[in-house]
């Protein structure tokens, strides 16, 4: 729309009156810190219309050395200006100021304002849980729990977006019983909305938890709970969006497409006025997922794409959407247009590289099907289209060697992996041909270091015994406590005489147990090799494919598919003589 030259002047005038009026409100003797709020403290969030009088309050306030007055204006400031490079420096003189008066309780503070300031506008989650740790660390002797709680949750919210979620939702349970405990209590309204507020904002953050950890019946629970708050409750509309948001990915993940597109819709709007750019690109992803859903494709690349502007602008971005660059790229590779998967390649790689440097332990969640080293190849071969005649006669010159080469380096691999297959054959065969060992050796006892009496040792040594014969140890989830209750001793004693007798810990001593007893299976029974890996991680007992196959490698040197492979030949070709 645009403005004629009345309105432009009108605006123009306006904004030279309100400054005008900032410069000159005297500091008096008689003017309070109230008098200057007035002024400006209904203003809405970010309307640096308010800042010429809270430079006011601010000069007021260093001239007292009035230091809960200067926290306070500067605390104003922050909330008012829309510039996050101003928010920054803002802070930093915040924290200045508050360090000068040696209060735990205003420094605590300055602290977390310049954490939440890292966290939320320019989303850099070290710097922000470092600020947070100082403001922790200032806190504990003060009375405040308030503040206290206020930094467990920002401390929750940082270890949540760096994928610690079962740390993270310790925090925000904790949050959320001190918050709700004091919402039922006689206590100042202002003081009632402040800890609704973190009660609201606690079993958020316990949503995003259980999501991240497939605990979608609590999830849903959670959030069927919360908008229940809603229905009596005014004034909360921020934190009804957050879930509306969350409502949306659980209709998502329901496939109930139609809905979770209208909860987004609902949430979008108060989520772009406080400028949460992380969780309006979560709702445009699942927006676009929604309709990529539908099969209507063209609105799906309106949301990802939207996404991707965000990505732009803020220069972040969180693990959960890298799908929504995969959509891109698939999506312009089918339809063929090299030029916009190249663009989307590139913004990936970006993506992953910002990921990696907050999220290096998710990479084996993330990287799913484009893995770096892909998308680079992928990334020089778009590069490269427009000269392909170039590219073809270099293919076809490296063509045979690489071809060697791969050849030569297949060859060599499946040496190896003959060579770690007989080696691990002759210790099966050997191990079969030992006598039977039992756990308690004189020998242990005799050198018992333990400081443990011997008849207590003697029992565990025979019940650990007894525990290898029956093959105890394929329980999935045994945890040394469970099996000292079934031994009737304590875990110290338990996790002494392991560590003596069989030189590891107890973690160790049983995940070799799992591993030697389904190898042996695999040797000996044709039809272990018949089971899928996943069959294989359920039969010995261990939790998860990827950590039995990582074990199944660290004990036997070599790969439990290979190792299946390997032992069917083997059997084939005896079969054949």
């Amino acid at each position: 729309m645009k403005l004629s030259i009345h309105q432009i002047t009108f605006l123009f005038l306006f904004s030279v009156v309100m400054f005008l009026h900032g410069q000159h409100l005297k500091i008096t003797d008689n003017i309070t810190f109230s008098d200057i709020r007035k002024h400006y403290e209904d203003l809405p969030e970010n309307d640096k219309q308010a800042l010429p009088y809270v430079n006011v309050y601010l000069k007021k306030a260093k001239k007292e050395n009035d230091y809960p007055e200067i926290l306070q204006g500067y605390h104003d400031a922050l909330f008012f200006s829309r510039d996050k490079l101003q928010k920054l420096k803002y802070a930093d003189s915040c924290v200045s100021y508050m360090l000068k008066s040696k209060d735990q309780k205003l420094i605590s503070k300055a602290y977390l304002e310049k954490g939440v300031i890292y966290y939320f506008f320019y989303k850099q989650y070290q710097p922000a849980l470092n600020e947070y740790l100082k403001a922790y660390e200032y806190s504990e002797n003060i009375d405040d729990d308030f503040l206290r709680y206020r930094i467990i949750y920002h401390l929750g919210v940082v270890k949540s977006y760096l994928g610690y979620y079962k740390d993270a939702l310790k925090l925000f349970k904790e949050c959320s019983v001190h918050f709700e405990q004091l919402i039922k209590s006689k206590i100042h309204p202002n003081l009632i909305y402040n800890n609704k507020k973190g009660y609201l904002n606690s079993l958020h953050q316990q949503i995003i938890c259980y999501r991240q950890l497939r605990d979608y019946s609590k999830c849903d629970s959670l959030i069927q709970h919360g908008l229940s708050f809603f229905r009596s409750s005014d004034g909360y509309d921020l934190e009804k969006a957050y879930f509306l948001k969350c409502l949306g990915i659980s209709c998502f993940r329901r496939k109930e497409y139609k809905k979770a597109i209208q909860n987004f819709t609902l949430a979008l709007p108060e989520l772009k006025k406080i400028d949460d750019f992380t969780a309006t690109s979560v709702s445009y992803y699942y927006m676009g997922k929604s309709y990529e859903k539908m099969n209507e494709d063209n609105l799906a690349g309106v949301f990802f794409i939207k996404v991707d502007s965000v990505f732009q602008k803020e220069k972040s971005i969180i693990p959960e959407l890298r799908d929504n660059y995969e959509s891109l790229i698939n999506y312009y590779h089918t339809v063929n247009i090299p030029e916009k998967e190249l663009y989307y390649t590139k913004q990936l790689l970006k993506a992953d590289s910002i990921i990696n440097k907050d999220f290096r332990y998710l990479s084996d969640k993330i990287h799913k099907e484009y893995d770096t080293k892909s998308l680079l190849v992928r990334q020089k071969q778009l590069e490269n289209k427009n000269s392909f005649g170039l590219i073809a006669l270099i293919i076809l010159s490296f063509f045979v060697i690489i071809l060697i080469t791969i050849i030569f380096y297949r060859k060599k691999q499946e040496n190896e992996i003959q060579r770690k297959y007989t080696e691990l054959e002759k210790r099966i065969i050997d191990q079969n041909q030992l006598p039977e060992k039992t756990a308690v050796t004189s020998c242990f006892v005799k050198e018992n270091k333990t400081g443990i009496p011997d008849t207590v040792v003697n029992d565990i040594l025979e019940k650990l015994n007894d525990f290898e014969k029956r093959k105890g140890f394929i329980k999935k989830g045994l945890t040394q406590q469970e099996l000292a209750k079934n031994f009737n001793t304590n875990t110290s004693y338990l996790s002494q005489i392991i560590n003596e007798s069989k030189g590891k810990n107890f973690n160790t001593y049983i995940n070799k147990l799992r591993i030697k007893y389904i190898t042996q299976e695999l040797y000996h029974n044709p039809k272990y090799l018949d089971y899928t890996v996943e069959g294989l991680t359920q039969k010995c007992g261990i939790s998860s494919r990827k950590n039995f196959s990582d074990l199944f490698h660290e004990i036997n040197g070599i790969r439990p598919t290979d190792f299946i492979k390997q032992r069917k030949k083997e059997l084939k070709e005896k079969a054949n003589v």
